[in-house]
């Protein structure tokens, strides 16, 4: 898309609609409010990439671009006069069409591109700071007194790109200290931490480049991703290295078209399919194609000894329904049994619907067939050989609750993993 172009209408005209004689123009970026209770920072992120990749790339091919012939000859010149006229001829036939004939006119933009490079000067926090809510986290200034129209004009891109990775850092930050903050409470420590937040946002993005700038950012606060060009687009624009260090892991996991293609009547055979063929390692089973509580409280007891034998952990997928009673069951299972519950309901003339499965949750039911230890704070941990994720609807608030509702039941945050989707990276 033409440089030019890629702006709001109204900048257009506001190079002559500043007072006469202005050349100088500062402005800023800064994060006005936050829409989580308790976060009063937002993370700087993206601002390099829309540098090297909009400001530098795009604009040198896009607008300063002419055919190289050797310096200072006629050749030069001639080549020099025809990309510029084919620039400003593509800008101002989308101007006339939609403003109005002449209704912009082109001296500033001539001269802009006769300087061959953008003259500006740009500061900014650096990537990764916690930059608190209003503070200017980037400044932007002219360099050149003919082109102060130039520093707004640029506004929009700006925030265009860089809104997604930053909205996206902030929120794995938010994600983070949630989850050091029960790891903390009930292990100790936030070994695994970074683990424990898995990004699942990318169907769900409105493009290929939001999913890649928002899962970059999802990465400065974990490495668990299931969005491939979050990597690679820190190691075009960031320097990462996947041979050098660990920028974003995943695991082998199935999704529900596998687990349909074993037929809902084999979906056992399917679990030893699947342990036979990943013998080692993590490896993740949707879960509840057919039926959850079927998976736990029969084909787990059946295949108890093939899984607590394997070199790895199975994790055990739920992908529908409440995240917070699947995983941690009824509300009121910290504090009583199914039975005594039931009879509580029954005494006060209370439908009570939940089978003995759902009011104890998956966490519980992997506890009552593989066991675990406890932490030094007392909190139970499933043994290594089995783990549990949740990636469907999960948001800060489920999140926390989540761990709050495990805490109450005794279990470690660490039993779980969150997959983080779109809905909350977009909100």
């Amino acid at each position: 898309m033409p440089t030019l172009l890629q702006t709001d209408f109204y900048k257009t005209s506001h190079y002559k609609m500043y007072p006469k004689g202005t050349t100088k123009i500062y402005s800023n970026l800064t994060p006005r409010k936050s829409r989580f209770p308790g976060a009063n920072h937002i993370v700087v992120f993206g601002l390099q990439y829309f540098i090297l990749e909009y400001l530098i790339k795009q604009w040198n091919q896009n607008f300063f671009y002419y055919l190289a012939v050797p310096s200072n000859s006629a050749a030069e010149e001639e080549n020099k006069k025809i990309a510029k006229a084919r620039v400003l001829k593509r800008y101002k036939r989308m101007m006339d069409a939609t403003l109005g004939k002449d209704s912009v006119d082109l001296e500033h933009l001539e001269k802009l591109w006769d300087l061959q490079y953008l003259p500006l000067e740009i500061k900014a926090l650096p990537e990764g700071t916690l930059c608190p809510i209003g503070v200017p986290c980037v400044t932007i200034t002219n360099t050149v007194d003919h082109a102060y129209w130039l520093v707004n004009y640029l506004e929009t891109i700006l925030s265009c790109t860089v809104w997604q990775p930053m909205t996206s850092a902030t929120i794995a930050y938010e994600y983070k200290k949630l989850l050091n903050k029960y790891s903390i409470e009930t292990t100790g420590s936030t070994e695994g931490v970074q683990f424990q937040g898995h990004d699942f946002s990318m169907r769900g993005m409105s493009s290929l480049e939001s999913a890649a700038t928002s899962g970059a950012g999802h990465l400065l606060s974990f490495v668990g991703t299931d969005t491939i060009p979050a990597i690679t687009f820190l190691e075009t624009y960031y320097k990462a290295d996947v041979e050098k260090e660990l920028v974003g892991c995943s695991v082998p996991a199935t999704e529900h078209s596998v687990m349909c293609m074993g037929t809902k009547d084999d979906e056992i055979g399917t679990f030893k399919r699947l342990i036979d063929m990943y013998p080692s390692g993590i490896l993740s089973v949707v879960s509840d194609t057919w039926n959850l509580w079927t998976v736990l409280t029969e084909y787990l007891p059946t295949l108890k000894e093939q899984v607590m034998e394997r070199n790895g952990k199975l994790v055990i997928r739920p992908d529908s329904g409440d995240p917070v009673d699947i995983i941690c069951g009824h509300p009121k299972s910290a504090q009583h049994t199914y039975e005594e519950y039931k009879d509580i309901c029954d005494n006060k003339g209370h439908a009570f619907t939940w089978t003995r499965e759902q009011f104890k949750g998956v966490i519980e039911l992997l506890w009552d067939v593989f066991g675990g230890d406890k932490t030094d704070q007392g909190y139970r941990v499933l043994h290594e050989s089995i783990g549990a994720i949740y990636g469907d609807s999960i948001t800060l608030e489920r999140a926390k609750d989540i761990c709050e509702r495990l805490k109450a039941k005794g279990f470690a945050s660490n039993n779980i993993v969150f997959g983080i989707g779109s809905y909350t990276y977009q909100m």
